[in-house]
C-alpha cells in the first residue's frame, strides 16, 4: 500500500478500514544498531509485519546478513554502514532510505554503548563515549524529523532501558544516557504532535544478547540476576519486537511521549 493509498484508506485519527491495525505493509523503517541482538530482532519483527527495512550499524558484514534475512521474509532491505554520531553519515542513511526505498515512515533508534564502572572510576572519556547514546539519537531524530514534518506523519521508537528508572551500581553513565533518552522522547513528542508524528520509547530490562553473554555464562551471577526479576528469567530479543511493531503501527496513533518498560516485572518490585 502506497502512502497515498493509506491516506485514502484512513483520515486523520482513523485506522485503515481494510487492514489489520498492526500491519506495516507499504511502510519503510530504519533500524540503527540493527546488525545483531535486539536490533536484529526488531528489524526482523518489522519485516514480518510487512515493512521494508534499512539496517544500519558500523559493521557492514553484520548488517548485510540481517538485510538478507529481511529480504528472505519477502521485504526490500538496505544495509547502510553508519556511524550514527557522524552527522553526514546519518544524512546519507536517511537520504538513501528515502531515495531507494521510496520514503521513510518509521525510525527505530537502537544503537548504543555500555560502560560499567563505579562513578569514582569513570573517566571523562568514558562518560563522553557513553553520551554518544544520546548524540546518535539526536542526529537520527533531527534528520528523519525533517522528512516526517514535510509528510505530516512518522513514527519514532527509541530504545531506552529500565535503568532510566532504577539505580544499579556501576551503571551511572549508561543509566544517565538512557534517562536522557526518555526525557528527549517526551519533549520531542510534544513538539512533533502538531505535524502528526508519534515519538515513543521502549525500556527493556535484561535481554539475552551478546552484550551479556559473559554474565549468562557465570551460573552463579546469572542466578543472582534472574532472582531479582519476578519472571525469573531474562527476555528473549524476539519478545521486544512485537512491542516495537505496535508502536510503529496505526494502532498506536494516539500514543506519544511514552516510555514503556518491558522487563519481566523487575522495575515493579
Amino acid at each position: 500500500m502506497t502512502a497515498s493509498q493509506r491516506e485514502q484508506a484512513a483520515g486523520p485519527g482513523e485506522l485503515p478500514r481494510d487492514a489489520d491495525v498492526r500491519a506495516l505493509t507499504g511502510r519503510v523503517a530504519v533500524v540503527t544498531g540493527g546488525g545483531r541482538g535486539l536490533g536484529r530482532a526488531i528489524a526482523l519483527a518489522l519485516a514480518e509485519a510487512g515493512a521494508d527495512v534499512t539496517v544500519a550499524a558500523r559493521s557492514a558484514e553484520e548488517i548485510r546478513r540481517v538485510a538478507g534475512e529481511v529480504e528472505g521474509r519477502g521485504r526490500r532491505s538496505l544495509a547502510v554502514p553508519t556511524d550514527i554520531t557522524d552527522e553526514e553519515a546519518v544524512e546519507r542513511l536517511i537520504g538513501r532510505t528515502v531515495d531507494e526505498l521510496g520514503g521513510l515512515d518509521i525510525l527505530v533508534n537502537n544503537s548504543g554503548v555500555v560502560h560499567m564502572a563505579p562513578l569514582l572510576e569513570t573517566s571523562p572519556e568514558d562518560w563522553d563515549r557513553v553520551a554518544t547514546n544520546l548524540r546518535g539519537i539526536f542526529l537520527c531524530m533531527r534528520t528523519a524529523g525533517r522528512h516526517f514534518a514535510e509528510r505530516g506523519t512518522g513514527k519514532v521508537i527509541n530504545v531506552s532501558s529500565n535503568l532510566a528508572f532504577k539505580g544499579r551500581p556501576r551503571f551511572s553513565a549508561y543509566s544517565a544516557s538512557k534517562a536522557a533518552i526518555a526525557a528527549l522522547t517526551r519533549t520531542v513528542a510534544v513538539e512533533w504532535a502538531r505535524f502528526g508524528a508519534q515519538v515513543n520509547a521502549v525500556a527493556p530490562g535484561y535481554v539475552e544478547t551478546g552484550m551479556n553473554a559473559e554474565l549468562r555464562r557465570d551460573k552463579e551471577l546469572y542466578t543472582r540476576v534472574v532472582n531479582q526479576i519476578p519472571a525469573k528469567r531474562m527476555a528473549r530479543a524476539e519478545e521486544i519486537g512485537p512491542l516495537v511493531v505496535y508502536l510503529a503501527s496505526p494502532a498506536s496513533d494516539f500514543m506519544t511521549g511514552e516510555t514503556i518498560v518491558i522487563d519481566g516485572g523487575e522495575t515493579a518490585r
